[in-house]
């Protein structure tokens, strides 16, 4: 079982509400590898709550979903002219405030791959819960920080010890610099921060992707480079999502690191030239 961890929300566009959330995206696209896909999350008591609900079990994704006492989140979203987004997150929502319980402690023990990131860990509340859950899953399962640092919701604390309790790191060109600025890395490049970071949290992976440039995969044991396939993008909200959910599903289906980044990558691609996170992918045996 495979599960993205954290903020289920509505992404709010000008003309239009599109249902979303890192690890929501990271499980759908995932789960397109055949396997069982769930998300662990929190939504309100009001109708954005029961509405996004029925849109995901629609789409056939395990929920293990409470509700809670607070509003279903939103996001305001603004594209610009290549559909880069920028966001501005509501506050005290209901994933800042995922319980922990008895069926979330079952699936974190019975699950072989876990996304989370930094965002719903800015609540103390949601923060237990996304720790707990990780100390429970499998030593030999994915553990996967795709650190999607957003607005001010992060701080260098809660990176390091995300870092600490994860095997794979997923990072943009943007974050990188950001990383380094925090952890005074500042002298180092790209790759070299990567890979510092490779080493220093003992981690397999690190994922660096730079838009619509290119992407790179380090291990222990070699660099995989990709170059960007030129497409119409008309939305990129969710492209990072479907790569790690990608990569992950294709490392879980034996593939090597290169075809699992080749994947990675044409997916993604793919991914911004539609509006929305959530699209059928045709996977290759």
């Amino acid at each position: 079982m495979i599960v993205g961890i954290g903020e289920m929300l509505w992404d709010i566009f000008p003309e239009r509400k599109v249902p979303g959330g890192a690890p929501a995206n990271f499980a759908y696209h995932a789960s397109q590898f055949g396997f069982e896909s769930y998300v662990v999350s929190a939504v309100g008591r009001d109708l954005l709550g029961e509405e996004i609900l029925k849109i995901f079990a629609e789409k056939e994704l395990g929920l293990l979903v409470e509700t809670v006492n607070y509003p279903t989140g939103t996001v305001k979203v603004e594209l610009n002219d290549k559909g880069i987004p920028k966001y501005e997150i509501c506050e005290n929502v209901a994933w800042d405030n995922i319980p922990f319980t008895e069926r979330t402690k079952e699936l974190a023990q019975n699950s072989s791959a876990v996304c989370f990131g930094t965002l719903a860990q800015r609540n103390e509340t949601s923060r237990k819960t996304i720790r707990s859950f990780l100390e429970l899953v499998p030593k030999n399962a994915l553990k996967i920080f795709d650190i999607n640092l957003r607005q001010n919701f992060y701080s260098k604390k809660i990176i390091h010890e995300s870092l600490m309790i994860s095997n794979i790191l997923k990072i943009n060109e943007e974050e990188v610099i950001e990383v380094a600025r925090l952890f005074e890395l500042e002298k180092k490049n790209e790759q070299e921060i990567c890979l510092h970071l490779l080493k220093e949290y003992n981690l397999n992976i690190v994922i660096e992707t730079k838009g619509s440039i290119g992407s790179y995969v380090f291990t222990n044991d070699e660099t995989s480079y990709l170059d960007t396939p030129k497409v119409n993008a008309i939305d990129t909200v969710g492209a990072g999502d479907s790569f790690a959910g990608s990569f992950a599903g294709a490392l879980l289906k034996g593939k090597s690191i290169r075809e699992a980044h080749k994947l990675a990558v044409d997916v993604s691609s793919y991914i911004c030239t539609k509006r929305g996170a959530m699209h059928k992918i045709a996977i290759p045996p």
